[in-house]
């Protein structure tokens, strides 16, 4: 019922709020190694990475509407706005434009994800609402038959007390004189052992 506290280390905390940094980031690099590879005013590049970039726009569009499915969609675009991002870095001269479209990309990314971020949280808070309500159902449920139980025992030796206690009686009274054992089977008490003690 009481489980372990376990403490994440601060990297595991962290690394999800940088992956949208890191993520335009690599783009970014990747584009400037290309760029510097012969990529820079290559129409034919700019246009495979503007054909790819459309590519993944309409597959967006038809993921979203063939299943609605959010997190494909958004993959879809994500995809399409990194091959747009890193065809104009990969093309251009210089590092002002590509510095440019990737602090817009870092931004958006980050937009996108706080979205995310902020369904996860609230799934989360939820399910932890729920967790706790039902350890507190089931705690209680667990005391009521705790005592129950409890109640059960002291109920079974006061019994046994008692029935010890009247069988004490019983032999201390054979023990005296003028005990008469069928006048308390007359009584309704039950049948006592046949004792040699007969006054």
């Amino acid at each position: 019922m009481n489980e372990p506290i376990v403490a994440r280390h601060w990297l595991a905390i962290a690394a999800p709020k940088a992956a949208p940094a890191i993520a335009t980031t690599t783009v970014l690099a990747l584009a400037r190694i290309w760029n510097a590879n012969g990529a820079e005013h290559s129409v034919g590049n700019a246009v495979l990475m503007g054909a790819l970039s459309l590519g993944a726009v309409a597959a967006g569009v038809a993921a979203g509407n063939s299943t609605g499915d959010s997190v494909l969609v958004g993959t879809a675009f994500a995809a399409s706005g990194a091959l747009a991002f890193a065809g104009v870095a990969g093309y251009a001269d210089g590092l002002p434009l590509p510095l440019l479209l990737w602090s817009l990309a870092t931004a958006g990314a980050y937009g996108l994800a706080a979205r995310y971020w902020r369904q996860d949280r609230r799934e989360t808070v939820a399910y932890e609402r729920q967790t706790s309500e039902r350890r507190e159902e089931y705690a209680h449920v667990e005391r009521v038959e705790t005592l129950r139980a409890t109640t059960q025992i002291e109920v079974a030796r006061t019994g046994a007390a008692y029935a010890e206690q009247l069988a004490q009686a019983l032999v201390t009274r054979s023990t005296l004189p003028g005990f008469d054992p069928k006048a308390l089977e007359t009584a309704g008490l039950p049948e006592l052992p046949s004792t040699n003690n007969q006054h």
